[in-house]
Formats: C-alpha cells, structure tokens, sequence
C-alpha cells in the first residue's frame, strides 16, 4: 500500500491571532450538527409532504437543505483550518446536536411548525457563536456565522409565513 494512503488527520497549530481554538472549534462542530441534523429532517419532510401546499414546501425545503449541505461542508472546513478535526462519527453529530426529532404522522402544518422552530434555534445558536467569536478574535468564523443566522432566520420567516393563517 502506499505511503499516501497511510496518513493519519490530526490537529494542528495554527498561529492567526485567533484566541482559544479549540473552544472555537467546538462551537463550529455544535453548529455543524445542528446543521447537518436539519439537512436530513428538512429532506424528510421534503420527502413526505402532500397536501395543497405541497409544492411550496417542497421546493422551499429543498432550498434550505441544498443551501445547509454546502454550509455543513463550509462549517466542517473552517474547523480544519483552526487546526483541529472536524467530527467524523454519526454518533458525534447526534450527540452534539440540538435538533431534536418528532414522532408519529405529521401533517404538512406540523412539518413547517418544527421546521420554522429548528431554524430559530439554530439562529439563536449561530447569535451565541458570533459572540464567542468576537471575543476569541476570530473575525472568520463570526462572519460566517453571522451569514448563517441570517440564513435561518429568513428561512423561519419564510416557512412562518407559509402557513399563517390570520
């Protein structure tokens, strides 16, 4: 076998002035299981909706958990390039993530009522990564963040908005 193929990941050292990696680190990897959680329920209900709204959030979920998918990815490299490893277990995603899932037949108005609830709380998450971000110097990641907010709290208005009522 070949030497090229016999290569461990490991962390790394990295001297950009951003203080605290590994605590960075660790929020980034919370984030990334939270968002990974929410590209897979987001597709599920893509999957399963019916009913008059169905074209509408179907193709609006599909947006989200296309634009989530690119961002896991995007999460997962900025942790690489603060020197550490990004989480490679299922287990690890789940453990860290603080989407939960529901249980039973849900109708479309349920599917959109979670939806919009787990992207406020992943705004709420990404607020708290932005402040720990400025404070550890780390103007990359809390831009990212602050990219990512704005993104789920458009998507929580959206999927809101579909199923207002009154």
């Amino acid at each position: 076998m070949s030497n090229a193929l016999n290569v461990v990941p490991s962390e790394d050292s990295v001297s950009t002035g951003v203080r605290d990696t590994e605590a960075m680190a660790e929020g980034l990897a919370d984030m990334l299981a939270d968002t990974y959680r929410l590209v897979f329920k987001s597709h599920a209900y893509h999957w399963n909706v019916e009913g008059p709204l169905f074209y509408s959030v179907h193709n609006l979920t599909e947006g989200h958990y296309e634009n989530m998918f690119k961002a896991a990815d995007e999460l997962a490299e900025r942790i690489r390039a603060l020197g550490h490893l990004a989480p490679t277990a299922m287990a690890d995603i789940v453990g860290r993530s603080s989407i939960e899932d529901k249980s039973g037949a849900l109708t479309t108005e349920d599917m959109v009522a979670d939806l919009a609830k787990d992207h406020e709380r992943l705004a709420h998450r990404f607020h708290a990564l932005i402040e720990m971000a400025e404070k550890r110097k780390d103007p990359v990641t809390e831009d990212m963040a602050t990219e990512r907010s704005a993104f789920h709290e458009k998507a929580a208005w959206m999927l809101r908005a579909l199923v207002k009522t009154s």
